[in-house]
């Protein structure tokens, strides 16, 4: 190892495995130059002893964000939710290094988000994203054992009943967000999933109007989570006919491409007896409207999950005998193997009535024959004592 000076600049010189190493340190400083050598002597060592160069971990921030660039070949709607995940996230990690995320951090998050009402499976969601995150550094198997996903709700949902119908109308009807009124009355009246109430666009709606109203019309769904779903066509209801009648009215300058529930915000005048609408995007569709949902249902002081809504709808094709089982399937899309057992036996019970209600007209209609032919004998019998 030796250092010298040529032209006012410090070189420095070495060997290392027979070859030697010449190079300029620079700079006039000997001080500076002794480092310089030092630390490429100390990279020319690792490479030849195969030592790899040691990571410097990044701010969590920089960590989440590099992972979801590298998400490719995913749909629209799960880059969009993994979106939502890492902002959620980087919120509550975003300013330490990746690497010191422990596992008490995880099961403190878990918790925070339980006070908040969060739903398990919404919860266990954000915790995947956050293992992907750090099982991309390497950092999830020495904290993964110790953190437990949440049990989630593997029930098919529930009916809402006619007397809870009206009391969530009432409350979604006075809601400060005016789309939960026309998403609410489409959604138990088609079935129709969030995700794919919020692909809708006007294309996708082929309706009949007269002097400004909607009198009649159906739906075709342009996207869904299953392949039986995607392309069904299902016929609007007239309250569905008079609530679009509505909302669509107030964008006259919508295209067939635009939203049908478009993005926007709400701005409210007089005392929140108008909402306006601002910062309108047609070509942008709705975010969540969970917020403005728990607090209608909070409101009426009844607590459904939105997709109940659409177990209604299914629940009461089913309570119809009439309607066949190929029927509800073409307007539902796919239905899960537990949400046919629970519609079947909903079939059966009104395959019972209806024949109950069958027994019960031939029955009565049974008793006016016989009542009939009482009435004939007594007559037969006063005219012969006559």
């Amino acid at each position: 190892m030796s250092l010298y000076k040529r032209g006012g600049v410090w070189w420095f010189k070495f060997a290392i495995r027979g070859q030697v190493i010449r190079e300029s340190a620079h700079t006039a400083s000997k001080t500076l130059a002794k480092e310089a050598e030092r630390v490429q002597r100390r990279k020319l060592e690792e490479a030849v002893n195969q030592i790899p160069k040691r990571e410097r971990m990044p701010l969590f921030s920089m960590a989440a964000r590099d992972w979801l660039e590298k998400r490719v070949g995913l749909t629209a709607g799960s880059l969009d939710r993994y979106r939502h995940q890492v902002a959620l996230l980087t919120k509550e990690f975003g300013g330490q290094l990746v690497c010191d995320v422990t596992w008490e951090d995880v099961v403190a998050l878990q918790r925070r988000r339980e006070l908040e009402g969060r739903a398990p499976r919404t919860i266990n969601y954000e915790i995947i994203t956050l293992r992907q995150i750090l099982k991309s550094r390497g950092l999830w198997a020495p904290i993964g054992e110790r953190v437990k996903s949440l049990r989630e709700r593997h029930d098919v949902g529930r009916a809402v009943s006619r007397e809870d119908e009206r009391g969530l109308l009432e409350a979604v009807g006075q809601s400060d967000s005016p789309v939960l009124l026309p998403l609410f009355i489409l959604t138990i009246d088609t079935g129709l999933r969030a995700s794919e109430a919020r692909s809708l666009r006007r294309k996708d709606l082929e309706l009949t109007w007269k002097d400004g109203t909607i009198l009649a019309g159906r739906l075709i769904v342009p996207k869904s989570k299953t392949e039986a779903g995607k392309g069904r066509a299902i016929p609007l209801t007239r309250r569905v006919c008079a609530t679009l009648t509505l909302w669509l009215s107030r964008f006259p300058e919508a295209e067939l491409d635009a939203y049908v529930f478009p993005h926007h915000r709400v701005a409210s005048r007089g005392g929140y007896a108008e909402h306006h609408l601002y910062e309108v995007d047609l070509n942008r569709p709705i975010g969540s409207w969970r917020r403005a949902w728990k607090h209608a249902s909070s409101k009426a002081q009844i607590g459904y999950r939105w997709h109940d809504l659409r177990h209604t709808f299914v629940s009461r094709l089913a309570e119809n005998p009439h309607i066949s089982e190929e029927t509800i399937r073409s307007l539902a899309g796919h239905v899960s193997k537990q949400m046919l057992q629970r519609y079947s036996h909903i079939r059966t019970h009104a395959q019972q009535a209806a024949i109950a209600a069958l027994e019960e007209d031939a029955a009565i209609e049974s008793g006016g024959i016989q009542d009939d032919r009482a009435q004939n004998r007594a007559q037969s019998e006063r005219e012969r004592l006559n």
